[in-house]
């Protein structure tokens, strides 16, 4: 029983997620960005709907999980779509092109570590004591 009202769920919200994803975000949100500062969004948007995808699979592994996964996510997930769709949208709409990795930011340095100072008046411990 539970299974078959969790699966009427998700179809349900499957079929209206395609039409309503758009109303979850503004379509005007992206029309004043430039070509970097969408590149940055979404990257931002394909990171956050990662996270909620993977969040409502790991939530669908539990106990009435699919039902879980859709109170708790499925709106965001919604939202986050919608917002990529106009990102696109604008992406194209202003003719952007993926910018060129950096040589210097594609291979940072890694942090120099030394070791800590040994601290003075310290004792070495005794091998045989114990």
């Amino acid at each position: 029983m539970n299974r078959t009202i969790s699966l009427c769920a998700a179809v349900l919200v499957a079929l209206c997620g395609s039409v309503i994803s758009p109303a979850f975000a503004d379509p005007a949100k992206y029309d004043l960005y430039d070509c970097k500062q969408l590149e940055a969004e979404r990257k931002a948007i394909a990171t956050r709907a990662a996270e909620l995808q993977g969040l409502m699979s790991k939530a669908e592994t539990g106990v009435a999980g699919s039902v879980v996964a859709e109170v708790a996510y499925r709106n965001d997930f919604i939202a986050v779509r919608g917002q990529s769709k106009l990102a696109e949208e604008a992406w194209r709409k202003n003719r952007c092109h993926e910018s060129k990795p950096d040589a210097n930011a594609a291979a940072p340095t890694p942090p120099v570590i030394k070791p800590a100072p040994p601290v003075r008046g310290s004792r070495p411990k005794a091998s045989g004591s114990n």
